[in-house]
């Protein structure tokens, strides 16, 4: 097997887990930043800000599950799989994970104005979550048609 398809597949053994992790990062930072801001601007409900900001961190886990069902040999017949569904996995979590901190975001700065909306609001970041599990699912199902 050449060079060429043997690093495919390693890239695409380690892409869910990779991207997954930028995705996270920049989706709890995005969100954390929101409600940093939130907490100068109210005077109680911190700890639901915080722990909003987290929800985009669920993507690496989903990432480092997948990663661990990929891991095999990395044959001339395996590489190709592999890498697509690495690749596109991770691309899926890691965009996921970004827009899922944009919505948190959201949510944190409306409900600033209004506290009684903020469950309410949450759900377009529920909604983000579902999409990675739906990621997460279809990568753990096609990851066991990919030779051994």
């Amino acid at each position: 097997m050449n060079e060429l398809m043997a690093a495919l597949g390693w890239i695409g053994v380690f892409a869910p887990m990779a991207l997954g992790a930028v995705g996270s990062a920049v989706g709890c930072a995005v969100a954390g930043q929101a409600a940093i801001g939130a907490m100068v601007d109210t005077e109680s409900g911190y700890g639901r800000y915080i722990g909003a900001s987290v929800m985009p961190s669920s993507n690496v886990i989903y990432g480092i599950v997948v990663m661990f069902s990929l891991q095999r040999d990395i044959t001339a017949t395996a590489a190709p799989g592999l890498f697509g569904i690495g690749i596109l996995t991770g691309l899926a979590l890691m965009l996921a994970a970004v827009y899922q901190g944009n919505a948190v975001a959201s949510a944190v700065h409306a409900s600033k104005t209004k506290p009684e909306i903020f469950g309410l609001s949450l759900a377009p970041a529920a909604i983000v979550e579902g999409f990675a599990v739906f990621a997460f699912v279809f990568a753990l199902v096609l990851a066991g048609g990919i030779p051994a």
